[in-house]
């Protein structure tokens, strides 16, 4: 029976699965990041000057002269990284325990979630101005050419001129302040359809057997998940707050001058590397998009008649942490320069990233068949 949100009280007594672990901690942590960012986006856009003049000057002024606007600016950069390592293990957690078959729509709105989330960090990452928000916006944007008839003229459109300029700063600065409004109403909605049938469990229970109230058991383990985020991102942003930022951005942008290896924030790096290993400019871009919409059509696995759950399942573990690995290693590559050994590698790679997802959702239904 779906159960319907009417109240506070009905959020606090939601009946959950005793046995969840720690991993069901994404979540709420990806909710408080998401505030910290919204919060520290808004001080950070009073002292912010949308204008490719002193952009990069406001930036420097913001970290140099604003009361405590360094650690608002170190926290906001770093926060995006803790963001991005959160979502990745909530999709991860999602994919072992097959959240995306037993609920579909939760999943989906989930994966939208991530998409917006990598457009709103991609418009973050230009605004500094610095020389790979400039080189970065340049090479991402230009890869909207490769579509046939339209794609000069949406690249134009984008831009808002024949080049990267004013018009282009203007609007991205425009996006990334509303698209975390946008992220929060999303996670509201995936909030709602998750309450409805309530959180699944290690052992694939989403019966109303072996559940508990929600408070105060999973409300204490949610705020001990809290602390140690909070004390993790403020150590970074603290003691090491380059750890995860490019030098080349602390470079004002300059058109006449190429950095040596362009590359993305981190978390694209797996994109990246597939879009790289690709000859073909369009076959690459078809490639990097379909490298997150492909997460749409995991669900279509739970129109099987039976699917043992991955944790009992070996083949689907084997498969699953081969994933893992050949995500890690995209990621590396994609941050190595553009030249042999590293193309030769990322291809078997690319194709064994769009395979093996296919063999994860083949390995639900073919080994509880092959066991029995």
């Amino acid at each position: 029976m779906l159960r319907k949100i009417h109240s506070v009280e009905d959020m606090i007594s939601l009946p959950s699965p005793v046995s969840i672990s720690i991993w069901w901690n994404g979540g709420s942590l990806l909710g408080l990041l998401l505030g910290v960012q919204i919060i520290t986006g808004i001080f950070l856009s009073m002292h912010y000057t949308a204008d490719m003049i002193s952009t990069f000057s406001s930036v420097v002024h913001i970290i140099r002269d604003v009361p405590a606007g360094w650690i608002f600016r170190s926290i906001h950069a770093n926060g995006a990284s803790f963001f991005f390592i959160m979502m990745y293990l909530h999709i991860g957690r999602g994919l072992y325990y097959q959240s995306f078959i037993t609920q579909p729509h939760v999943w989906s709105v989930g994966v939208t979630i991530f998409l917006v989330s990598m457009g709103t960090a991609f418009l973050g990452y230009v605004l500094p101005w610095g020389q790979m928000s400039f080189w970065g916006a340049t090479v991402i944007t230009n890869l909207l050419s490769a579509i046939p008839y339209f794609g000069p003229s949406l690249v134009e459109w984008v831009w808002g001129g024949f080049a990267i300029n004013q018009p282009t700063l203007n609007r991205f600065f425009s996006l990334h302040f509303l698209l975390p409004f946008l992220i929060a109403v999303l996670a509201l909605i995936h909030i709602i359809l998750l309450h409805e049938k309530g959180s699944t469990s290690p052992l694939g229970d989403v019966t109303g057997l072996n559940k508990i109230s929600f408070h105060p058991y999973y409300t204490w383990k949610d705020l001990v998940g809290v602390l140690m985020v909070l004390f993790f991102l403020l150590s970074v942003a603290l003691f090491y707050p380059n750890l995860l930022i490019d030098p080349e951005n602390y470079i004002n942008a300059n058109p006449m001058v190429t950095p040596t290896h362009i590359q993305p924030e981190w978390y694209f790096l797996f994109a990246y590397a597939i879009l790289r290993s690709i000859p073909s400019k369009l076959g690459g871009v078809v490639a990097l998009v379909m490298s997150i919409i492909f997460l749409y059509f995991l669900p279509l696995v739970g129109m099987s008649n039976f699917v043992l759950s991955g944790p009992f399942n070996f083949l689907f573990q084997v498969v699953f942490w081969l994933f893992v690995v050949n995500f890690s290693i995209l990621s590396w590559l994609g941050a190595c320069p553009i030249e042999e050994p590293f193309l030769n590698m990322a291809g078997p790679l690319t194709f064994s990233y769009f395979l093996l997802p296919l063999l994860m959702s083949l390995s639900l239904v073919l080994w509880p068949k092959y066991v029995k």
